[in-house]
């Protein structure tokens, strides 16, 4: 048997068990030679082989009508750039929209969710915007559109769940938020020298935020936010969503070099995502923004809610 042949059956036999997970039968498949260590190891992986690996949507939110009150975000183009790029090298169908209000989020976000993803293994939505916290039953914070109208990110995640979108069940739904959790700005806490590494500080006046004060209005045509759904949704299952922000802080954005959150995402992506998952790249860019200070004195710590069953390892094309 040829190396291509072996290549494909190998394949469909790790495909085949990861599609039952049987998890309690691991060991006795390595035991009995069925599967090699590293077999297990991709069992426990997502399904991330096809070409491309799925739809990846932008929304980048940059000029904002003057009756929402926002300002504009200078260097968000600078972050756009890098991630259409980066996620294009990541095996994505990359698709940018620019400037949506409210309703054209949703329009956008219901658009993908009707698409068949039955081909692709993964689907990816990053918003790029101002933003604000609002209450919450899951994923905390909104965003908002150039009109000023915000979009709870539960809601934003809703779309493409099971129920929503059925050819995106079992795969991988990954939110990426580059916008404000709160008005907060975090000055942090000293650090002793035998605590961890000396923090770097990076002084300047180019440094802004994308903070909008809370909001519970729903209906007025400034600054205004939606209460999350309250209905009984499906288990927020293989959903990861990852904040450029703690919920109810400030995000920091330098109008020429782009945020701290996405110029350390697409560095990290770019150094690791051939060996690491994603999960542990994530760490690594927490650990490296929360070292950043604006002005030298505010902080700012990312994170996300994980809802993923499995590893997740992208495919970067060579």
């Amino acid at each position: 048997m040829d190396e291509i042949h072996k290549k494909i059956l190998r394949s469909n036999r790790t495909n085949l068990v990861r599609d039952l997970d049987p998890i309690c039968l691991y060991d006795l498949l390595l035991e009995k030679g069925v599967f090699t260590s590293d077999m297990i190891d991709e069992i426990k992986s997502y399904k991330m082989d096809a070409s491309p690996s799925g739809h990846c949507l932008i929304i980048n939110n940059v000029e904002f009508e003057p009756r929402s009150e926002l300002n504009d975000r200078i260097g968000s183009n600078v972050d756009r750039d890098k991630l259409e790029r980066r996620f294009k090298e990541l095996n994505f169908a990359v698709e940018v929209k620019t400037n949506l209000t409210q309703r054209q989020i949703k329009r956008e976000l219901s658009g993908l969710s009707k698409k068949d993803h039955s081909e692709f293994d993964c689907c990816v939505v990053i918003i790029l915007s101002h933003g604000t916290e609002v209450s919450h039953n899951r994923f905390p914070g909104a965003v908002y559109g150039v009109d000023g109208l915000s979009v709870p990110v539960q809601l934003i995640t809703n779309y493409l769940n099971g129920q929503h979108c059925p050819s995106l069940q079992g795969k991988p739904k990954l939110f990426f938020i580059q916008a404000c959790g709160g008005g907060e700005k975090d000055t942090g806490f000293e650090v002793f020298e035998d605590d961890g590494p000396e923090l770097c500080e990076e002084e300047g006046e180019d440094d802004e935020t994308d903070a909008i004060p809370t909001s519970s209005s729903s209906d007025s045509l400034s600054i205004s936010d939606e209460l999350d759904a309250r209905a009984t949704l499906p288990t927020p299952s293989d959903i990861l969503v990852s904040y450029s922000t703690f919920p109810g802080y400030v995000s920091w954005r330098d109008t020429q070099a782009g945020s701290w959150y996405v110029e350390t995402l697409d560095r990290i992506f770019a150094e690791n995502a051939a060996t690491d998952d994603l999960v542990t790249m994530l760490m690594m860019v927490n650990n490296e923004v929360s070292q950043n200070s604006a002005k030298g004195l505010y902080k700012q710590m990312p994170g996300s809610f994980n809802f993923l069953r499995k590893l997740l390892y992208f495919q970067p094309q060579n």
